[in-house]
């Protein structure tokens, strides 16, 4: 089911059964979609939270007005990777995969931090007990996952950049080109090979238009997040500002 679709269908739920509704983890664009629509139906509001401030993935509450949520309300549970740090290192993406090649959905798992050193990441914690039994590995390096307290949460290296940019059009081939300096013909080879992911769904199609809060990640690059899409310039070109997450600098 489309996600819009599946918002509305929960916002009409809530209205209908009176009570709140929890959702997975949401990405930024699909939080700006919840709250549109949302803001649409009276008698019915929403909160978010992922565990720590200023988390990417969230979880949302739908609820009645008389309803009012506390962040034990949205069930997160915190793990610890415990690894070899002396002997191996690990990467967003091979945590990541290692906990989806476990059979979990995207949205069981909510921001994956480290400091550099130590890895941690968050969960809904109605699936926190399956994890840990069936997560034993990252890659290749034998790992025991540790429940923490929200309290332990380490502060994430944040390495990303804010730019104000104008590009040709809002297409993810000039996004990504522009974003990383690379040139178009490269990035379509990129999109092309399946390198490139779009709110983590992988698209094969340069000619897909971006919109606002979409996070387009992109193999051995890093990621970028669009902030504002800003109007017009007298050229013709949209202003843009974004954040990269650039893993080459």
């Amino acid at each position: 089911m489309p996600f819009l679709e599946s918002i509305d269908n929960l916002s009409g739920q809530v209205e209908n059964e009176y009570r709140p509704i929890l959702t997975g983890f949401l990405n930024p664009r699909q939080l700006f979609i919840l709250e549109s629509i949302i803001n649409r139906h009276d008698g019915i509001r929403f909160s978010t939270f992922g565990g720590y401030e200023g988390a990417e993935l969230k979880r949302a509450i739908v609820y009645p007005e008389y309803f009012t949520p506390k962040n034990e309300d949205f069930h997160i549970t915190s793990f610890v990777i415990d690894y070899p740090s002396k002997f191996a290192t690990l990467s967003h993406g091979q945590v990541l995969g290692s906990i989806m090649g476990a059979g979990i959905e995207r949205d069981v798992i909510g921001d994956i931090i480290t400091d550099g050193l130590s890895w941690q990441f968050l969960c809904q914690s109605e699936m926190a007990d399956y994890i840990k039994a069936q997560v034993d590995k990252v890659g290749k390096i034998k790992v025991k996952l540790e429940v923490i307290e929200s309290d332990q949460l380490v502060t994430p290296v944040d390495e990303s950049e804010e730019v104000s940019t104008t590009i040709s059009s809002l297409r993810v081939d000039a996004l990504v080109s522009e974003g990383f300096h690379i040139s178009r013909h490269h990035a379509k080879e990129l999109i092309d090979g399946g390198e490139v992911r779009i709110n983590w769904g992988e698209t094969q199609r340069p000619d897909l238009e971006v919109s606002m809060h979409d996070i387009v990640s992109v193999r051995g690059y890093g990621r970028i997040v669009i902030r504002e899409i800003d109007g017009i310039t007298k050229k013709g070109k949209i202003r843009l500002v974004v954040r990269v997450y650039n893993r080459n600098k």
